[in-house]
């Protein structure tokens, strides 16, 4: 297993490489190297998921540097999960993308893996330094994809994307060369250790640090108020791009959990669980304002975007509660919302192709050339992002709200989700019935769809029935890895090996 680990960051980075010597090669080519590199990361991240399933730790020393001094790739549940659910969203955007998408610049398939690199390398990582490095990897990736075309409005998002990202990662600088300075280290597991041992003198400073980590982490996963840049980014990119943009988010989502429930946890003495006060009203504020932002949305690509935002809220909700039941249940629940937004983005391309020039606008045009194809798809989409039985989002939803106790937070919980759940219902009926029904006594003009891109949709699309099919053994999954995530102990130990290292506990089990 040791190799095997670093793999789903260096075949994409490979790959990267040689379609950018190759990039006066034919795009058929440059299509079919980067189509099976990008097919291979799903059986490589469903093999490293088996070897952790039973909750062994994976840890891969590059030079053979012992921890916390060189660089480390670790490997749990959660990053396994990750692992998939990046291959499962990438191989269909990118077969959409192979048919025409990819076609306005040289270098569209090279960016693409190294996006898969950042993204891969993120969720990886041991360290908070190179967790930075990666995440400078995926946004030079994803700023050149969301440029991919050109084009005024994909420049003016393209900029505002650009600055807000420069400022977040001078605050990332800002945060780890705070705790390198107080600690010594940026390994994780080190820190986790270093954080917990941290006296009074040192714990206003670190969790300062702490907090501007969370800010990073915020701008990332479009947490309020720094959500702002992600409808107009998400928006303006291509059907492709923005759906292979939707794990972005996830990524931010990611790294506070991952920060937050091993160096800042329930285990980090005078810090613990340093976010969580912030983290639960700002999630549910950004619920609340993301399901008005869909509501308020003229364009279909914008509404998606807006449930994109919904999605963080939910995701974050479920951690700041706190328990494990209500973080499994967000981790099915970020399975769902990832692959249902990379779906209904790959969707809303076919259905601007079809309405010519009114593209997704959500007033009177003409008709789709494929009604009843697009229109099944559209329902079952909403359906299943509504939070409707009997698919996926029904059972994440349901988990979601029966983890919570009776109490101040299950009223605040149940209201706003099944009141952002409403607005849903409600954007989305008016939104199918724009683009369906209400539509101009005119001939259909666009051609059909071809079966790449047809095949793209339906793929992320059938998400929902099979994770309604398979809830059960998917959900027993992140059971298991919740209840892993909070016990750092074995992270630690898997990492530091047989340091004398101080016995960390919240409830489970204790280093031996």
């Amino acid at each position: 297993m040791t190799h095997t680990i670093i793999l789903p960051v260096l075949l994409p980075l490979l790959t990267a490489l040689v379609l950018m010597f190759g990039s006066q090669r034919s795009l058929a080519w440059k299509r079919g190297v980067s189509l099976a590199a990008t097919a291979a990361l799903l059986p490589l991240g469903l093999l490293l998921l088996q070897q952790v399933y039973s909750g062994a730790y994976g840890v891969y020393v590059l030079g053979d540097w012992v921890a916390p001094f060189g660089i480390v790739l670790v490997l749990d549940r959660l990053s396994a999960l990750m692992l998939v659910l990046t291959a499962l969203l990438s191989l269909p955007a990118l077969l959409y993308a192979s048919h025409g998408d990819d076609n306005t610049g040289p270098n569209f398939h090279a960016l693409f893996q190294f996006q898969l690199m950042g993204l891969n390398g993120a969720f990886l990582t041991g360290d908070l330094f190179n967790l930075f490095v990666f995440f400078e990897v995926l946004l030079i990736a994803s700023y050149a994809l969301l440029l991919h075309g050109a084009g005024p409005a994909r420049s003016r998002a393209g900029l505002h994307y650009v600055i807000l990202n420069l400022v977040g990662s001078g605050l990332f600088l800002l945060a780890v060369g705070t705790l390198y300075g107080i600690t010594g280290t940026l390994n994780m597991a080190d820190l986790a250790v270093r954080v917990a041992a941290a006296g009074p003198a040192d714990a206003p400073l670190l969790r300062a640090a702490g907090l501007l980590l969370l800010v990073v982490f915020a701008l990332k996963a479009a947490l309020l108020p720094l959500y702002f840049w992600l409808p107009r980014a998400y928006s303006a990119a291509s059907a492709p791009v923005a759906a292979l943009f939707a794990i972005m988010t996830k990524v931010g989502v990611y790294s506070i959990v991952r920060v937050y429930s091993l160096i800042f946890g329930a285990q980090a003495g005078l810090l613990a669980d340093a976010a969580l006060a912030w983290l639960w009203p700002l999630a549910l504020a950004t619920l609340v304002l993301g399901a008005l932002g869909a509501l308020a949305a003229r364009e279909l690509r914008t509404l998606i975007a807006y449930l994109v935002v919904v999605s963080v809220g939910t995701l974050l909700a479920g951690f700041a509660l706190n328990n494990s039941a209500a973080l499994a249940a967000s981790l099915y629940y970020l399975l769902h919302s990832t692959l249902m937004a990379g779906g209904l983005f790959l969707l809303a391309g076919l259905i601007r192709t079809q309405r010519g020039a009114e593209g997704d606008q959500l007033h009177p045009a003409a008709p789709v050339s494929q009604p009843a194809l697009l229109g099944s798809l559209f329902f079952l989409a909403a359906v299943a992002v509504v939070g409707m039985p009997p698919l996926s989002g029904f059972i994440g939803k349901l988990l979601l709200l029966s983890s919570v106790t009776p109490g101040t937070q299950w009223i605040w919980l149940w209201a706003i989700v099944l009141g952002s759940g409403l607005l849903a219902l409600i954007t989305l009926s008016r939104a199918g019935s724009q683009l369906f029904w209400n539509t101009l006594d005119i001939t259909p003009v666009a051609p059909r769809a071809d079966r790449l891109r047809l095949a793209g949709v339906v793929l992320l699309l059938a998400s929902a029935p099979l994770l309604s099919l398979f809830a059960e053994p998917v959900h027993r999954y992140t059971q298991a890895t919740a209840a892993q995530l909070y016990a750092p102990a074995g992270y630690i130990h898997a990492v530091l090996g047989e340091r004398d290292i101080p016995r960390l506990t919240i409830g489970l089990e204790e280093l031996p």
